[in-house]
């Protein structure tokens, strides 16, 4: 979905109907980003210099002065520079295997995995060319073991084509990350790049069956939220190359079935679940999330389930009290909450763990956008029974979401759980998610708006309404979910809505540029700063540097807002 280039405002949305379709892109974001600010910036002269002066459109939305054009243009500077200092390529192997999440003796050479079913002797081939002897000394080729839980020291996996990092500790290439700096890409011009990572995504399916969290060997046993198809359907508006359509259509129905079948799909409910492989503690947490006392994640974890009863699930299948230790389905379900992208939040329980027994509001949104898109991909291939499938499919996962998730009473989507076959009550912002793929009705869509303003602050939206010493709760927003909420309110007509929200989190991420010269990862979005070590008591305790979606989506929000006057 992309944005239109100037949204005109409207506070009325429209009545009752089926499901509203997308917005529909006007003109394109084809230029190089020095183009787009300076259209942004409505034929400003102190533009940079290749930059061709634009002249007056009518435009309508929130307004900036002249001061904020300047600062958002240097805002736009910086991430175009960003994109560079955050591309691997093979060159940069020598960068990108070194990870500062998990130990390693110094002046060992740092392993590089390949797939069993890549050509070693190739590889080889392409670093001895690209880099230098001393270069090579520190990388070390190794082949995965079959079974991944043997590997002993863990390592960077290959991936033949240029990515983005998010940037700080995530230097490597992020499953869902990737979705959002793919649109910035697009928004900065650098198309081949963005296919590069759609690339990336492909071969991770072929040599690692699944888009990885990230291409640690660590990460091999899970993957993360599943943006395949929107991001190919994105690549396809720019390039329209229906041939390569064809090629890709293999690999997406196989990150499909990944997540239709077991362990991610249980017979009950139709619906799917997130559920990460692997055994223990999940080392790049055990290593490296750890606090001014010398406590790891899972150190705080045991503590605040030796002081406390209750923690929205049943404590004792996570934790053996007698035994002071946190059980093997905790560290599945720990595993399974960082697949799902919300890592850590109390949205599922305390620390999300219980998250192996539930049906996600986002994850099953997130296949029924993947069942559309598929049907919409087989019908741009001239295969109306593929279609058809995959609109059946899609239909009956939308019914379902709106039988189990949709609570009438409270106006809100909720996660489900299973076992008690109940809603959890916990207000998130994954409950625009509906709105952002169109299964909500009209009405549906009126009663979530009524509870905006409960996550909104004056410098965007909050997670969540519970404040719970995990990252992925309040006070913080972060970029996808503001992406999300406001092209979902786009969709269905609430558009002053969209363009209010998107203005609060360009000023937030703009005023804390001009006063840092930083872009990070989250926003603490009550005090209007990047400040976060007063409110994060768990996981990791730092907001790191970059930073990729938080780049992606300030462009793709740019369009909402103009200039109070032209610049001349």
């Amino acid at each position: 979905m992309k944005l239109q280039p100037w949204v005109r405002i409207s506070s009325s949305a429209g009545q009752d109907q089926a499901t509203p379709p997308a917005p529909q892109a006007k003109g394109n974001l084809k230029s190089p980003l020095r183009i787009v600010f300076t259209i942004f910036l409505l034929g400003c002269q102190i533009a940079l210099s290749d930059a061709q002066p634009l002249g007056k459109a009518p435009l309508a939305g929130i307004f900036l002065g002249i001061q904020e054009q300047i600062q958002v243009a240097n805002t736009a500077v910086y991430i175009d520079q960003a994109w560079n200092d955050l591309t691997r390529t093979p060159k940069d192997i020598p960068i990108a295997v070194q990870d500062i999440k998990i130990p390693h003796d110094p002046g060992k050479p740092w392993p590089l995995y390949i797939s069993g079913l890549e050509d070693l002797e190739s590889i080889q081939t392409l670093l001895f060319r690209t880099l230098s002897s001393a270069e090579l000394s520190g990388v070390e080729i190794r082949t995965i073991p079959d079974d991944p839980d043997n590997i002993e020291e863990h390592g960077l996996l290959f991936l033949p084509y240029p990515y983005v990092v998010p940037g700080g500790r995530f230097n490597e290439m992020y499953g869902w990350d990737s979705y959002f700096i793919l649109l910035g890409l697009l928004a900065s011009g650098r198309t081949d790049l963005a296919k590069s990572i759609v690339e990336n995504y492909l071969y991770q399916v072929r040599h690692y069956q699944k888009i990885l969290n990230a291409n640690r060997t660590y990460y091999l046993g899970r993957s993360h939220p599943p943006f395949l198809t929107r991001a190919v359907l994105e690549l396809l508006e720019r390039t329209k190359d229906t041939a390569w359509l064809k090629r890709v259509l293999p690999f997406l129905l196989d990150h499909y079935r990944f997540w239709t079948c077991p362990p991610h799909v249980l017979e009950a409910g139709g619906l799917s679940r997130y559920y990460a492989l692997g055994k223990g503690p999940a080392p790049e947490v055990a290593w490296s999330e750890v606090d001014e006392l010398g406590r790891s994640h899972y150190d705080r974890v045991k503590d605040y389930y030796e002081e406390n009863a209750d923690v929205g699930y049943d404590k004792e299948l996570f934790f053996d009290a007698e035994a002071g230790e946190l059980t093997d389905l905790f560290y599945t379900g720990d595993r399974s909450v960082r697949e799902s992208g919300f890592d850590p939040t109390a949205r599922f329980g305390e620390f999300g763990v219980d998250i192996v027994n539930y049906f996600p509001v986002c994850l099953n949104t997130l296949l029924y956008v993947m069942e559309e898109d598929i049907a919409n991909i087989y019908r741009l291939l001239g295969d109306p029974m593929g279609a058809t499938l995959f609109e059946g499919l899609a239909r009956r996962r939308k019914n379902t979401i709106n039988c189990l998730l949709w609570d009438e009473q409270r106006g809100m989507y909720f996660d489900y759980q299973f076992r008690s076959r109940t809603r959890r009550v916990y207000p998130f912002l994954t409950t625009f998610y509906p709105l952002w793929a169109g299964i909500a009705s009209n009405a549906q869509a009126k009663r979530i708006v009524e509870n905006l303003p409960r996550f909104e602050t004056s410098c965007g939206l909050q997670a969540s309404l519970t404040p719970s010493g995990n990252q992925w709760d309040a006070p913080f927003g972060w970029a996808p979910l503001q992406w999300i909420a406001v092209r979902g309110l786009l969709r269905y007509g609430y558009a002053e809505e969209a363009a209010r929200i998107a203005e609060k989190f360009i000023r937030l991420v703009t005023d804390e540029h001009t006063r840092t010269g930083t872009i990070r990862e989250k926003y603490n979005v009550q005090a209007c700063n990047i400040e976060v070590s007063k409110d994060v008591q768990f996981g990791y305790l730092t907001n790191e540097v970059g930073f990729g979606w938080t780049n992606g989506v300030y462009l793709g929000l740019l369009p909402l807002i103009k200039p109070t006057k032209v610049l001349y």
